[in-house]
């Protein structure tokens, strides 16, 4: 027993000694993807290669199940974000479970949806909308990325919140088209997710950004008001991106890749690379802060999801 304890601390101190496999529950040239690339060549000087594993489907949770079977000795490791971790866990039941079998590493970044609206709509902030919705009940639509996505939940939350059930949800096949729509005046409303090229199109008077949906202010963003300052403290919906590793695998590995990790995150190349894909790097995550904030977005999503059947919209 005193020789495989040895040998298990010696695999452990030399870790890695081969190439990371980095499950990524996407398919390649995704954001998701791009995040995964740029955070392996960050940490390849201190860490060592990393293999990039595009295992999509399933709205990632295809690519979750594989990470929680793989072996717990850090070779294998999941990028996982809201959706597979959160969302697709609370609509549905999943061969894993987020919180018991992943180690949470680090919280990277994170990317949150606003409230939008075409430039002929009468509203400057959230108050003045919701006047504009209650007096056109039943005539309004909303556009988002598509159903169950963090941009359809941030405009169901929005509308429980301000009690206007009859806005109607428009889904579309990404985000992209649901914008064209927005900026031509085929939808009045959207809930994308915020990015520098929404902020140029809100400066270009295309469309007006009311609030983003986040606790703060976005450090690129910083003229744009919460929902929370405007009087919806609940309207949160952000779609995170962090690191994860399989249930038991050694603390001094978990701790080295944390290690790594918040290392690649303090480099500012990388943050602008988020930035410019819509995300902030959050760069004081640690596990323990990342194992809380994926526990208290489950807490959060829970009775929120369950009353309006998105998988069945």
């Amino acid at each position: 027993m005193a020789a495989l304890l040895s040998r298990r601390s010696d695999a452990q101190s030399a870790y890695p000694d081969h190439v990371v496999r980095l499950i990524v529950p996407r398919p390649s040239g995704g954001v998701v993807d791009v995040i995964a690339r740029e955070w392996g060549e960050k940490v390849s000087k201190t860490l060592g290669p990393t293999y990039v594993d595009n295992i999509g489907g399933g709205g990632g949770t295809i690519g979750a199940a594989a990470a929680a079977r793989a072996q717990a000795d850090g070779y294998t490791l999941l990028l996982g974000t809201t959706s597979e971790l959160v969302l697709s866990p609370i609509l549905a039941h999943q061969s894993y479970d987020p919180i018991a079998s992943f180690e949470a590493i680090a919280i990277i970044c994170e990317s949150v949806a606003a409230i939008v609206v075409n430039p002929s709509v009468p509203a400057s902030d959230l108050s003045e909308l919701v006047a504009f919705a209650r007096k056109n009940s039943g005539r309004l639509d909303y556009g988002s990325a598509g159903v169950g996505t963090v941009s359809n939940l941030a405009g169901e939350l929005f509308k429980r919140l301000t009690d206007l059930p009859d806005i109607t949800h428009i889904p579309y096949k990404g985000g992209g088209q649901a914008m064209s729509d927005l900026i031509a005046g085929q939808i009045p409303i959207m809930t994308p997710m915020m990015s520098e090229s929404i902020l140029e199109l809100h400066r270009l008077g295309r469309i007006r950004v009311l609030a983003v949906t986040s606790e703060r202010r976005l450090a690129a963003m910083p003229d744009i008001a919460t929902a929370s300052e405007q009087g919806y403290p609940e309207l949160i919906a952000r779609l995170f991106v962090g690191l994860f590793a399989p249930a038991k695998t050694a603390p001094p590995i978990l701790a080295k890749l944390a290690e790594v990790t918040q290392a690649a995150l303090q480099n500012p190349a990388l943050q602008a690379k988020f930035a410019a894909g819509g995300f902030e790097a959050l760069t004081s995550s640690d596990a323990a802060a990342a194992a809380g904030y994926l526990n208290q977005e489950i807490i959060r999503w829970k009775p929120i999801l369950e009353p309006f059947n998105l998988n069945r919209q």
